[in-house]
């Protein structure tokens, strides 16, 4: 069972999920977390601890504070990850946000500094096994320093591609590496 997690201000209906939803079908869950971080990683360690008495093949995909999340999560759980365009240092880089938009229905909510002092409780410095993560970044992520996740993360499975943006262009164009990494290719 494959569980999305998705970015800051997103959810389980936006573009990656809608294309891993048809992709994937009853082979993944895309939960819409909530923007509070601590909440966030308790509803996957809920789905996570829940799928493990169903099936031990469980595996993430992470976009943004998603692979965030994801790097906490497979560290703690020996779960294989996706990342993609992964927030490496988010209590930095929503350093700047207050009032944040749900990219889902353009509602508005608070992003304040405790929030932002609770994501570093789930910054992992030693990774126990890189090989248990691919890296997909765009140079041209607006939003991210791909470089930081490439020095976070140096022995993972790596795709690094010109151009591109935040969002990860032509994603649909890279299912077929997710589909052989979770298969051990």
């Amino acid at each position: 069972m494959i569980i999305y997690i998705h970015g800051f201000g997103s959810s389980g209906f936006g573009g990656k999920a809608s294309i891993l939803r048809e992709t994937f079908d009853n082979d993944i869950i895309l939960p819409s977390l909530s923007n509070i971080p601590n909440l966030a990683i308790d509803t996957l360690e809920q789905l996570i601890l829940l799928l493990k008495k169903i099936d031990d093949n469980i595996y993430l995909i992470g976009s943004s504070l998603g692979g965030f999340y994801s790097i906490y999560l497979a560290n703690k759980y020996d779960l294989k990850a996706v990342l993609i365009n992964p927030a490496i240092y988010p209590y930095e880089t929503l350093n700047k946000i207050g009032t944040a938009i749900n990219y889902y229905d353009l509602s508005t909510f608070e992003c304040n500094q405790k929030h932002l002092d609770s994501l570093k409780n789930f910054e992992v410095n030693v990774i126990k096994n890189q090989k248990n993560f691919l890296l997909l970044l765009q140079k041209g992520d607006e939003v991210l320093d791909y470089r930081q996740a490439l020095e976070k993360l140096p022995n993972a499975k790596i795709i690094v591609k010109e151009g591109g943006n935040h969002s990860f262009t032509n994603f649909e164009g890279y299912i077929e590496n997710i589909k052989d990494f979770f298969n051990g290719k």
